[in-house]
This record gives C-alpha cells, sequence and structure tokens, in this order.
C-alpha cells in the first residue's frame, strides 16, 4: 500500500510535492485524473490521499465522497477554491483537512506528520497469530512452542509485512513485485512466487496447504490471520 496518493492535475506541482514527501520518506503516487486516482486507491489503497478538487473526469469532491463509501483513509483536499461554501463542503463530505492554494509546503508536510503519528504511529503489527516489529525489524509467532524470531531475509520481512497490513485483501501479483522490488528491477516476476514459497515455508504449519499466505489464482496472493 502506498503511503500517500497525490492527486493533482498540475504535472509541476504534484511532481514537486512526491519529491518533497519522498525527502521525508514517504512512498507516493501521483495521479493527474479523478477517474483514474478512484481506480488507483480501490485497487491499491493509500494510508492519505491528498486531493486537489478541479480534475478531469471526476473531481475531488466526488473522489473524496466514494472514498468515504468504503474507507477512512485520511483525506486532505488542496484547492485554489477558498470560499467558505467550498470549504464546508470538502469537510462534510469526509475530508480531514482543507488547505488553500498557494500553501506553505512545510505547512503542509507538518499535516500529512500530523496525521501518519496519530494514525500510523503503532511500532509492532500483532494480528493473532503474527507479530511484525517494525523497528527492529522482527517476527514472531507468538502461539508456537518455539516462538524465536524468524530468520527472514529482507526482502521476506517487506513482503510479508505488506500482505499483513493489507489483511483480507487480494493483492495483484505486479503490484506485489513492482512495490518490493521495484517498476525497474531486473529480477523476474518469477522471484515474487519464489519469496512466497520461502514465506510460506517459514510461517505455515504445512506450506504445501497454507491457511495464512493463499493464492488467488489469476490475480496474485492474500494474507489471512
Amino acid at each position: 500500500m502506498t503511503d500517500i496518493l497525490v492527486v493533482e492535475d498540475n504535472i509541476e506541482m504534484g511532481t514537486l510535492l512526491c519529491d518533497f514527501l519522498q525527502a521525508e520518506g514517504y512512498t507516493t503516487e501521483h495521479c493527474t485524473d479523478g477517474a483514474d486516482a478512484l481506480d488507483v486507491f480501490v485497487d491499491s489503497g493509500a494510508k492519505l490521499v491528498i486531493l486537489d478538487i478541479m480534475l478531469p473526469h471526476l473531481d475531488g469532491y466526488g473522489i473524496c465522497k466514494k472514498i468515504r463509501e468504503t474507507s477512512n483513509a485520511p483525506v486532505i483536499m488542496v484547492s485554489a477554491k477558498n470560499m467558505k461554501d467550498d470549504k464546508l463542503k470538502g469537510l462534510l463530505l469526509g475530508a480531514d483537512d482543507y488547505i488553500e492554494k498557494p500553501y506553505d509546503i512545510d505547512i503542509l508536510i507538518a499535516k500529512v506528520k500530523g496525521i501518519f503519528a496519530r494514525r500510523y504511529s503503532t511500532d509492532v503489527l500483532s494480528d493473532g497469530f503474527l507479530k511484525i516489529n517494525k523497528l527492529r525489524h522482527t517476527v514472531e509467532i507468538p502461539g508456537r512452542d518455539d516462538s524465536k524470531e524468524l530468520e527472514l531475509t529482507q526482502k521476506e520481512y517487506e513482503l510479508l509485512t505488506l500482505l499483513v497490513e493489507n489483511t483480507g485483501k487480494t493483492m495483484n501479483k505486479d503490484f506485489l513485485f513492482n512495490k518490493i522490488w521495484g517498476i525497474d528491477s531486473d529480477s523476474e516476476q518469477q522471484t515474487l512466487t519464489v519469496h512466497i514459497k520461502w514465506l510460506r515455508q517459514k510461517i505455515e504449519e504445512d506450506a504445501k496447504n497454507p491457511k495464512h499466505i493463499l493464492t488467488v489464482w489469476g490475480v496474485g496472493y492474500r494474507y489471512e490471520n
């Protein structure tokens, strides 16, 4: 799941904002079209959406309304529309904040950091089966007699954490590969299949009949606790 989805039809402004956010350690995705942005959110999700209002095909109000039908992901609306009614409409549709353009990039990033601190500050991810310590990059299975830390490679750790963070959601193979290895990686997608096999050998009681890392044929993989 991407940290921040930036929806901004001004390519230069959107790219610059993504550069600033990436410099702060966030992963970003940039969309310039409203309908495309909604498709990206539905398919991949995002921890936070920075949302312009005036967009091609579907405006920010429409996107916010659709997001709120299925998700409580934080939304920051950013717009040159500065009338009281514009702000109220955005907030009533479920936006968490509304910032006028032109904005101070330091103020926007401070708001982003505040949201992440309040919503995503948990350093330990525990689902009743696995316990992932994000600070130490360790994974345990507390219910097992042998509950010592699992010996995972960095890529295995990143892949497992991504799956667990999206428990119950089928993750597309292309998305998983691009997220973990990068879209420009020289590795082949078969690498993903191999890492899934290795993870199953380490966390499943029966790797040939997995109960936690499930294959969704023709699509990808899903984690269940």
